[in-house]
């Protein structure tokens, strides 16, 4: 089977080079000339770990185009892995999807085929498939569900920084089908595509849709409860919130994952999704507490700790510079989307004027340029930070933060708070005021 992927963002680029790599011939669509010119040129159109090297690996099975009519016609399968941005209600919007579903199906009325199948991989908010995508696509092909054309809904889970590695091994592979014939040619290729022997869980539609939020806002609220208890074990000198994760952790109806307490959640997807939760639950008449809760928690992480960072300070000495060191909402990955390190910059701009920030991130500054502009002081390295700064927050897990030790120390005083508790107090000497997240002093 030949397959079609509409969308080279962040997602589609990957999904592409991975089913490439795998021996499928994939033709890739995207309106950003820039990235259709760097796939036709075997480059990666944008920085993910391992993505050029799986586009070196295709061979020249993947091509990229702005033409829809030639997906459809070179193509047996069409991903859609467009942007769905949440709405002011917290619903996912369609208007992308809708938009390329309409060009794609007006090729699909011109082809000289007897069956074509679509994939919507977009995160979409439960009866979306249903109710607007499949009654569009028999309107405007003018074909008949399962008869011309089939529909699957299949989200991926991953997480950025490690979109490839998730892609090739992931947890289980969701299927929401519009009959069993569509299902089976999907599962077929997740089983070609996938390097481990994932359980493919194979449902109808709605079911589908309603699980992909389902998983990301259960995630949410177990991350929430790993930080209140850092917040807990901060007011109990004594206590140590990994030892206690850890012990959870190893229960096998908790596990591990996303248990360690720490900074807010962020990125494109678990906010919004947890958003979505709610606002689907709504529609339906049924209250989602755990779900507002869990955004609620999310919010106040970031008041606290810059609530504490400012009583920490002395009040004859607040327009320290302070320096935040990590941007991105995690490590391995350029995106600032709700990550908690730009937050922390704008709360602290917003409570405390005239304060001076200089930031840095190994990945993420030309993404910070774009949004910070001005309000912060851009440095060009860790060393920097602490030569400029006498007080440093660590707000992610990056390789290159773990190598920080008393050689980087410049001032004395010098306080650092690590919101990840990456670091033995002894690392550093008494010139260090060293704070950890999630224990007492």
């Amino acid at each position: 089977m030949k397959l079609s992927v509409i969308g080279m963002g962040k997602l589609g680029a990957c999904s592409a080079a991975c089913f490439a790599s795998k021996g499928f011939e994939v033709t890739g669509v995207d309106v950003n000339e820039n990235f259709v010119d760097a796939i036709n040129q075997g480059k990666a159109p944008l920085y993910e770990p391992r993505l050029q090297e799986l586009i070196t690996a295709a061979k020249g099975r993947l091509k990229a185009t702005q033409d829809f009519e030639k997906a459809i016609k070179e193509s047996d399968i069409t991903f859609l892995i467009v942007s769905t941005p949440s709405k002011p209600d917290g619903n996912f919007s369609d208007k992308y999807l809708l938009d390329a579903l309409n060009h794609l199906c007006l090729a699909l009325k011109k082809a000289d085929k007897k069956y074509h199948l679509f994939v919507v991989t977009s995160t979409v908010s439960p009866g979306t498939t249903d109710r607007n995508f499949i009654p569009l696509i028999e309107t405007v092909s003018g074909k008949a569900l399962n008869k011309g054309f089939g529909v699957c809904y299949s989200p991926e889970f991953i997480a950025l920084g490690n979109v490839i590695n998730d892609f090739l091994n992931p947890d289980f592979v969701l299927i929401g089908e519009s009959n069993r014939f569509a299902g089976d040619q999907l599962a077929e290729i997740y089983r070609t595509v996938c390097e481990n022997k994932p359980y493919i869980a194979r449902m109808s539609i709605m079911s589908a849709e309603i699980a992909k939020i389902s998983l990301n806002a259960y995630v949410t609220m177990k991350i929430s409860f790993a930080n209140t208890l850092a917040n807990i074990c901060e007011a109990i000198p004594g206590t140590d919130v990994d030892a206690i994760t850890k012990a959870l952790g190893s229960d096998k109806r908790i596990s591990p994952y996303f248990l360690k307490g720490g900074l807010s959640y962020g990125g494109p997807c678990f906010p919004r999704d947890n958003r979505a939760f709610t606002a689907f639950a709504k529609m339906y008449g049924v209250a989602a507490p755990l779900a507002t809760a869990t955004d609620e928690v999310n919010q106040l992480q970031i008041q606290r700790l810059v609530k504490r960072l400012l009583q920490l300070v002395p009040a004859d000495d607040k327009r320290k510079k302070i320096a935040i060191l990590g941007l991105s909402y995690k490590p391995n990955t350029p995106v600032i989307e709700e990550s908690a390190g730009v937050k922390i910059i704008e709360e602290l701009l917003d409570q405390q004027k005239g304060i001076e920030i200089i930031v840095y991130d190994p990945l993420a500054m030309d993404n910070a340029r774009a949004y910070l502009g001005e309000k912060v002081s851009y440095a060009s390295s860790v060393e920097e930070c602490f030569s400029r700064a006498s007080v440093c927050i660590i707000a992610t897990q990056a390789e290159e933060f773990k190598l920080i030790d008393e050689g980087y120390i410049a001032h004395n005083p010098t306080m650092i708070i690590d919101c990840w508790r990456q670091f033995d107090q002894s690392r550093f000497s008494s010139k260090v005021h060293y704070i950890a997240l999630g224990r007492a002093e």
